[in-house]
């Protein structure tokens, strides 16, 4: 036990310089506590390593420290306990502390089902609390009610990290060693213009890659093209009949969508013009190369209007469609047969999955491969070419049964394992008009997404100089500020929704400058910014300040605006867990109106009231400023959201 206890110390006073924790070496009452001795070294340990892993510059996860905290004290505590719950919130109201764990309600039911003697839970915090190891992140604990823990941190400790901040600027919260993430997402059809229900999986896809990609995961984003398929059939044959020198003239297909139109009303009304398509479906799958010429100047156009829209969006892809698997096809048929899991139904090879109501059907009877085939082509590839340790589609609902049914089958032939592989379904809801019906234009058709995009840059201008925007600003500011609101707010108002939910599309409410909108936020960080600008202090002195200053944490308000400040590792966290975006949109509105309270209640600058002039620059407080409105700035970048120093 000596032994273990001078490594103890060796590791404390190696930890010193480490991390959030800043522990003493003080070992009294520790001698006789074996069991204590061996968490509290591993959970040093564990910490040290962590704080290596992630580097001097990372953000620190406030709630997972006081996890790893409590963590231990439990342990400590209760060390016959296997997996014992472990919750640690942010506290709802002041009078109850910064954090709360409530962990103690949980033991006091595992304890009673082990044992059948009734502990009280306010015995069990109190049990916690004796354990708690020491730290520099807590101030100090008081046990409420049954049994809640209410946590007070330290003020030192949080101006230290929102010093950390201004210096280094905000950085991600550490996630181990980095591995690759493959998103799939948008996903349009060839020939078919994007519409308002590629919105959602177009903007929630780029976001997750976004947040993946600040986190520090290789992340690769992948458009599964509807690139191939018995409808190029019907198109070839279209375009070999409306441009017969197609090969050697590049032919104008203006609207691909009204030559889609057509194409489809001759192939459900000419006999002869069907069975050509079919007969050219058969020569572009031999990879004819006339047919090949065909398929991609069908291709080409699709993809330049595509291209425009992407760049409207500011979102980056790298093509993968269909096609890129044709030639996979024949082998996943094999590995399945060989493997014992096919069975012919009609002519149709199909693979039944246990736990899966509808089976896959990897062949169809006259020898053609099918959507499940395809996207178990794409699955594998994904494993086994990309090596990808996260895979995530954003699909919408209807997808779902489908989605899990390629999954299940994966796991089932050994592809992967879901407890080292995470491949996941991110699924999403229906875009409704204010009659709360799907959206569509007032003539029955589906909303193309051009044309939303160009409405929302008109409204967004109307909205601007209602407000007498372009008497103030420049031409070149006003069509800044223009974009900024327009696709800053149709990104926002998607993603502020859960996407698991149906969510209505209204320009009116998206472009209020009131409540949780992107409007508002975006206004909110240009006052933000603002505020140094009118004090006349520049870049250079405020990251001089932030090196020499103390953030001083004094007044009610600017102890609450600096811990919700730095409650933005532990958000980002969360989203990598869940990949629910609406709780970053939740945050960053919260963080504007802590801020509004704040700025509200404690002078920044103060002036003359007589001659406007400055006498006084609280320099702490501007910290403060600058340090939410980098915050801010990170989390409209994570939501593909481009803000304007002037609006």
């Amino acid at each position: 036990q000596e032994n273990e206890i001078k490594c103890l110390t060796a590791e404390i006073e190696r930890l010193k310089n480490f991390g959030c924790l800043g522990v003493s070496p003080s070992l009294e009452g520790l001698r006789d506590e074996n069991a204590k001795l061996k968490y509290r070294l591993n959970f040093l340990r564990k910490s040290l390593q962590e704080e290596r892993s992630k580097g001097v510059k990372s953000m620190i996860n406030i709630n997972s420290c006081l996890q790893e905290i409590f963590g231990v004290a439990i342990q400590a505590a209760y060390p016959d306990l296997e997996n014992p719950p472990l919750v640690v919130t942010p506290s709802q109201q002041p009078k109850f502390g910064d954090y709360q764990c409530n962990s103690a309600m949980g033991i006091a039911q595992i304890l009673l089902k082990r044992t059948e003697q009734k502990v009280s839970p306010r015995e069990i915090a109190e049990k916690i609390v004796k354990n708690i190891p020491a730290n520099e992140c807590i101030e100090k604990v008081e046990i409420a009610g049954p049994g809640f823990i209410n946590v007070h941190l330290r003020k030192d400790f949080v101006s230290k990290q929102l010093s950390s901040l201004l210096v280094n600027g905000v950085q991600p919260p550490a996630v181990g060693k980095r591995r690759k993430v493959v998103v799939d997402f948008s996903s349009p059809n060839i020939a078919k213009e994007m519409h308002v229900g590629h919105l959602r999986s177009t903007i929630i896809g780029d976001s997750m890659c976004r947040l993946f990609e600040f986190a520090g995961y290789d992340v690769l984003r992948l458009n599964h093209l509807g690139d191939w398929g018995t409808q190029f059939g019907m198109l070839i044959a279209h375009l070999q009949d409306k441009f017969p020198d197609y090969l050697t003239v590049s032919p104008p297909i203006g609207d691909l969508q009204a030559f889609y139109k057509e194409s489809k009303r001759r192939f459900d009304t000419e006999e002869e013009f069907k069975k050509r398509a079919y007969q050219c479906v058969v020569m572009l799958q031999s990879k004819n190369p006339d047919f090949m010429k065909a398929w991609n100047l069908i291709c080409d156009v699709s993809r330049k209007e595509f291209q425009k829209i992407y760049d409207c969006l500011d979102i980056a892809l790298t093509e993968r469609g269909e096609s890129f698997y044709q030639e996979m096809m024949k082998d996943i048929v094999q590995e399945f047969e060989d493997k014992g899991f096919v069975q012919v139904d009609d002519g149709r090879k199909i693979v039944f999955v246990p736990g899966c109501s509808v089976p896959l059907t990897i062949m169809k009877s006259d020898g053609g491969y099918t959507y499940d085939t395809s996207d178990l082509a794409a699955l594998r590839h994904r494993l086994f070419e990309e090596k990808a340790d996260i895979i995530i589609y954003v699909v919408d609902s209807g997808q779902s049964v489908h989605l899990q049914t390629v999954f299940a089958a994966g796991q089932m032939i050994g592809w992967y394992d879901p407890k080292v592989t995470r491949v996941v379904h991110a699924p999403f809801g229906v875009v409704l008009g204010e009659d709360k019906k799907k959206f569509k234009t007032r003539s029955g058709d589906t909303v193309r997404l051009m044309d939303l995009l160009e409405e929302g840059l008109k409204r967004a201008m109307d909205k601007l100089k209602d407000k007498e925007r372009d008497k103030v600003l420049s031409e070149e500011e006003l069509r800044a500020a223009q974009t900024s609101v327009a696709l800053g707010c149709i990104k926002y108002a998607d993603l502020s929704h859960n996407r698991l939910n149906d969510y209505v599309f209204s320009f009116d409410k998206m472009l209020d400058d009131r409540g949780n909108t992107a409007a508002y936020l975006l206004y909110a960080f240009t006052r933000i910014r603002a505020i140094a600008r009118l004090a006349t202090i520049d870049e250079e002195l405020l990251r001089k300040a932030a090196r020499e200053e103390v953030v001083i944490l004094d007044h009610e308000k600017e102890w609450k605006l600096g811990k919700c400040i730095l409650r933005f590792p532990e958000i980002l966290q969360k989203i990598l867990d869940d990949l629910l975006l609406h709780t970053l949109c939740d945050y960053l509105y919260e963080l504007a109106t802590t801020f509004t309270e704040f700025y509200d209640n404690c002078y920044c600058v103060e002036k003359d009231r007589e001659t406007g002039c400055i006498v006084k620059v609280n320099m702490w407080r501007l910290l403060l400023c600058e340090a939410t409105a980098a915050v801010m700035a990170k989390g409209f970048d994570i939501l593909g959201i481009k803000p304007v120093q002037r609006m």
